[in-house]
């Protein structure tokens, strides 16, 4: 029996251990830090960089020299055959005999060795090739901006979830309590039904919202997860308290940052778009400019009516070839005017893009602010208004039950503690995502990559 019971503490222990090594605990910097690490969009906007780095050695390579070979076998099943005069070999004048000139079979091998020598739009394609790169880097920036509040979000909707359900949890400890009192004072016709059924309803109400709350915690934790770029089932701990990081983000220096045009990074992709747009107008007009390449090939060839080529003795006959190709633009029936005229609409379209991200900026930032500083002030009306709540419920309470006030009173001053409970926990939140999103407009913070 002794031995029995060891073997099953053994397995207990060892089911505990890999619970808990498949728990994963982040505090919510950690949380930020792993998810700009392994969220599945920050991977992909990742990939986008170094898919740009290699396009912009994709267009740096076509100005480069080229090399090409061709190989090629010829096999007249039938040779075509050409008609010559007859007197030539000494027949009658009028007369035409049938000739088939060449060998049945021939093989052709020639290398060739190109260079770009002038083309305009290369040299705009390599400008192209550096700001697309810069866009990719735009995109990763702003994609991490993006799950860094996230991020945020997604925690914090993770602990209001779990200080609901354990207020909620509390609540109904108390209504329960309360309840079993007032019904033994009704056994006993010391109080009436109504105020039994009022507590009753109430407990109802708090039971009902608990359960609610907890599926609810359950879907905060899977987003939480899918942020993360965990699995959506994974067990995840948090190590923060929503009261700790309500006070760590008060940070009244904020309210009073400058927004920085240059700093922020939909002014700089804004910026970005329109040197794009500059780069395809001059694309437009370097295709009236000629372009100049040279080349330089050499090949083999080698005849026969057998399919004799790999044998030694079979000749080959070698040749070379140099040219320079000017290719010169002279008329598109207004073609190449229309689409330089078209890029110089959506320039100019672009120029007002970043004129309208301007004051959009300005506009986002300033509002951002208000929403901040209101969280902060409405954070600390909240946390005056459940403290007055809870004093309320609690003299309510005591006189409920000295008789000195109705179960109605009781059940109201109950509800309004239950709101300012959950209106509390909603300030703190606030309080964090406000921050996040007005760091994100600011991009006050930095983010490693």
């Amino acid at each position: 029996m002794k031995y029995k019971l060891i073997i099953i503490f053994t397995f207990l222990l060892s089911i505990v251990g890999f619970s808990q090594e498949n728990q994963q605990g982040f505090s919510l910097q950690e949380a930020i830090n792993f998810a700009l690490q392994n969220n599945r969009t920050a991977k992909n906007a990742s990939l986008d960089i170094e898919a740009a780095k290699q396009q912009k050695w994709e267009t740096t390579s076509t100005g480069l020299p080229q090399i090409s070979a061709d190989i090629s076998y010829q096999n007249f099943l039938k040779q075509q055959v050409s008609l010559i005069p007859a007197e030539f070999f000494g027949g009658n004048p009028g007369e035409f005999a049938e000739i088939a000139f060449g060998t049945k079979q021939s093989v052709n091998a020639t290398a060739t060795l190109s260079q770009k020598l002038f083309d305009g739009s290369y040299l705009v394609g390599l400008q192209s090739a550096k700001v697309f790169l810069e866009i990719s880097k735009n995109a990763k920036t702003k994609t991490d901006l993006e799950i860094r509040k996230a991020v945020i979000n997604a925690y914090g909707n993770v602990l209001l979830a779990e200080e609901s359900v354990a207020i909620l949890e509390k609540n109904r400890a108390i209504l329960e309590k309360n309840l079993n009192d007032i019904t033994k004072m009704y056994e006993n016709g010391l109080d009436e039904e109504e105020s039994v059924e009022q507590l009753q309803i109430t407990l109802s109400g708090v039971e009902s919202s608990l359960k609610n709350t907890v599926r609810l915690k359950t879907l905060a934790y899977q987003m939480l997860n899918i942020t993360l770029g965990l699995d959506v089932y994974n067990r995840t701990v948090l190590t923060d308290s929503l009261e700790s990081l309500t006070v760590q983000n008060i940070t009244l220096e904020l309210v009073d940052a400058q927004l920085n045009l240059e700093n922020s990074i939909d002014y700089q992709i804004a910026e970005n778009d329109k040197r794009s747009k500059e780069l395809l107008l001059k694309l437009e007009k370097s295709k009236a400019l000629p372009t100049l390449n040279a080349f330089i090939n050499g090949g083999y060839n080698a005849f026969g009516n057998k399919f004799e080529f790999t044998n030694k003795d079979q000749k080959w006959f070698g040749s070379s070839l140099f040219g320079v190709n000017m290719h010169i633009p002279i008329f598109s029936s207004l073609g190449r005017s229309a689409a330089t005229q078209r890029a110089k609409i959506n320039l100019q379209k672009s120029e007002n893009d970043l004129l309208e991200t301007e004051q959009k900026l300005q506009l986002q930032a300033a509002s951002a602010k208000s929403d901040y500083q209101f969280a902060i002030e409405d954070y600390d009306n909240k946390k005056q208004n459940l403290n007055l709540a809870e004093r309320i419920e609690q003299k309510n309470e005591t006189k409920f039950f000295e008789g000195l006030s109705s179960s109605f009173d009781l059940r109201q001053a109950q509800t309004q503690l239950y709101t300012a409970q959950q209106e509390f926990l909603q300030a703190m939140l606030d309080v964090i995502n406000k921050k996040a999103a007005l760091e994100t407009i600011l991009n006050t913070i930095t983010i490693n990559n």
